[in-house]
């Protein structure tokens, strides 16, 4: 089955399997993540589904949205790789990616 990794800002990794078709943010929640909130469910509305996409998976991982790039600049903790985790539709390409969550969402 396919996966992807969560780090959290301490290092802690959890791994957690997908099933194509879903966003990453529903993994997360699916999972139990801790540090994804997902409070606007998934309409890019909010900034609590922040992930930070290991550099060797930013392109597979895609482009940001309007909406997403708009979130996201409002984060002080936006990095190049940034992503909301619910724009992010995962598919076989993206087993074993790689995210690290920020140390607070906003």
């Amino acid at each position: 089955m396919a996966s992807v990794t969560f780090v959290t800002h301490d290092g802690e990794k959890q791994e957690v399997p997908f099933v194509e078709g879903q966003n990453l943010m529903q993994v997360a929640t699916d999972n139990g993540v801790s540090g994804i909130d997902g409070d606007c469910g998934g309409d890019a509305a909010c900034g609590t589904c922040h992930v930070i996409v290991e550099q060797q998976w930013a392109a597979a991982a895609g482009s940001r949205t309007v909406a997403e790039e708009q979130m996201l600049e409002m984060n002080p903790d936006c990095q190049a790789t940034s992503r909301l985790s619910c724009q992010i539709a995962l598919n076989a390409e993206h087993d074993g990616l790689i995210v690290n969550l920020p140390e607070f969402q906003f």
